[in-house]
């Protein structure tokens, strides 16, 4: 069951200019309820401009952008309450931390959207444990942490108010691989455990392959191709034809199909790769 739908949708920034610019070129795409999709594609694809739709920051110049069947510009003066819905968290969010503590600035949205005291208190420290962020630092001024903390910070107000959508924008970019994972790691365990949909945007293609459900591939501002992780990472060939990487353990598993070995296409986890690596090893034969 699809949350979120994109129907013919395209975006002209410059319209009618010397200067016009097609960043999204008539866009079909159906976002499944739930699951983890990962948007993908080079620099210029288009990428950022669709996040920014989902939640009405921008208006396509055609089509339309459905929440649960709904258009969400049929009633324009209404398009605020999208954004408590959809929640986006841009590019180093962290440069919008403002508040004396790290406390208030989680909980900023939540006083927009005028909840009691009480109820903001507990969605404040829910949303730091999910975004792996130590309960002694709430108190703290946010200028006082790291830059991975702020990173959580700034996450972690989004995740409170619960939006029923939440796009994240390279959430990990910038950060050690520690850092990353840790962020990475709260970001789905608060989708499985929220029933919350997430739309993640990042260059990693390892990122993608570790913790999405499903992929969408931009190149020119078409959608290229859409489908599970196994569907998309198993057209290896086809991603590197519009100029993306695929994660390092897909491109060692296509060198081994090359030399000979009956692996399946479809890889693109190394625990995946080590188990049907195991499984040739001891069965001597083709893997299923």
């Amino acid at each position: 069951m699809a949350i979120i739908e994109l129907e013919g949708v395209s975006y002209i920034y410059g319209a009618k200019t010397p200067y016009e610019m097609t960043a999204l070129d008539n866009i079909d795409l159906k976002i499944e309820k739930g699951a983890i999709t990962g948007l993908i594609g080079h620099t210029g694809s288009g990428k950022s401009t669709l996040v920014q739709m989902l939640n009405g920051l921008i208006r396509p110049t055609s089509g339309r952008v459905l929440l649960d069947g709904k258009d969400i510009w049929a009633e324009p003066k209404k398009i605020r309450d999208i954004r408590f819905k959809v929640g986006l968290v841009m590019q180093y969010p962290e440069y919008q931390l403002f508040d004396e503590t790290v406390r208030a600035d989680i909980a900023f949205g939540l006083k927009n959207m005028k909840m009691p005291e009480e109820e903001i208190a507990e969605r404040v420290e829910r949303a730091a444990e999910f975004s792996n962020l130590d309960l002694s630092l709430l108190d703290k001024s946010p200028f006082d942490l790291s830059g991975g903390q702020r990173r959580r910070a700034a996450i972690a107000g989004v995740i409170a108010m619960s939006p029923q959508v939440l796009v994240l924008d390279e959430p990990a970019a910038g950060l050690d691989p520690r850092g990353r994972r840790e962020i990475l790691d709260g970001v789905k365990r608060f989708s499985r455990e929220s029933g919350t949909t997430v739309i993640i945007v990042s260059h990693s293609m390892e990122d993608m392959a570790q913790y999405c459900d499903n992929a969408a591939v931009l190149s020119r501002g078409k959608l290229f191709m859409y489908g599970s992780c196994s569907d998309v990472f198993g057209r290896a060939p086809m991603l590197c034809s519009v100029g993306l990487d695929i994660p390092h353990v897909t491109r060692i598993n296509q060198k081994l199909i090359e030399l000979g070995l009956p692996l399946p296409e479809d890889v693109y986890t190394v625990d995946y790769a080590a188990d049907k690596i195991a499984k040739l090893l001891g069965l001597g034969g083709e893997v299923k």
